[in-house]
């Protein structure tokens, strides 16, 4: 299967790192977080690859090459002016003529893309998300309440709710639904398929997942031993 992985973001989040660096280049231990993105696509047997660029994409070129090293194919695409997370994909149109993949190039994890895959394709989706619970702790009490009256109080709880991991398995269809040269992120890919009742589905994964263009997530990938031994990029089982 074919693989996007998203690279044009500017990774306001770890600035000032990322005015010199773009985010999927900064490094986790000695090398950067799109290496390991990259090896572990191949371990599940990807090997056609094509990496969108737009902040510093001169940078990743430089870095990742054609991708021979890893015995990979990785083709680029250079965004002029933003196109959100979804707008690129209209950059390929032609080369996406099956069900793919699309992940953001700052993503760690050790999701199963086979049994991903697998999902996708047992309930006929059009797009299926892969998702994780993630946890918010509020600064402040929380107050219930019915008509003026406080019926609850909780201090400073924890919210729980399923998020998007940042990568989704995709039919070639939804590449009609993205606009050409203007911005489109998945929230109105979301929008809009929620509206026609286009069917989404989503795959719970409750392994690691770390993003990196979270300071949290990126301080605590650098306490992980991210070599190839590690489970956190073992194959995926057939």
């Amino acid at each position: 299967m074919k693989a996007v992985v998203q690279c044009g973001g500017k990774g306001t989040r770890l600035r000032p790192h990322t005015s010199i660096l773009p985010k999927p280049l900064m490094p986790i231990g000695a090398r950067p977080v799109l290496e390991l993105v990259l090896k572990w696509l191949r371990r599940n047997g990807v090997r056609d690859v094509y990496v969108t660029t737009g902040y510093l994409g001169h940078l990743i070129r430089s870095v990742c090459g054609d991708g021979e090293q890893w015995n990979m194919r990785i083709t680029y695409t250079q965004e002029v002016e933003p196109l959100g997370t979804m707008g690129p994909l209209s950059l390929l149109r032609e080369q996406l003529d099956e069900p793919f993949l699309v992940l953001n190039g700052d993503v760690l994890t050790d999701l199963n893309l086979t049994q991903f895959i697998h999902n996708h394709r047992k309930n006929s989706a059009d797009i299926t998300i892969a998702t994780a619970v993630r946890t918010t702790k509020m600064d402040f009490g929380v107050i219930d309440e019915t008509n003026g009256q406080v019926t609850g109080f909780r201090e400073k709880p924890e919210l729980a709710n399923l998020v998007s991991m940042g990568i989704y398995c995709m039919e070639p269809a939804v590449l009609q639904r993205i606009p050409s040269g203007v911005p489109f992120g998945f929230d109105d890919l979301m929008f809009q398929m929620l509206e026609e009742e286009a069917p989404v589905n989503v795959f719970k994964h409750t392994g690691l997942w770390l993003d990196i263009g979270r300071v949290e997530d990126f301080l605590r990938a650098q306490d992980v031993a991210w070599d190839e031994q590690s489970s956190a990029f073992a194959t995926a089982a057939a």
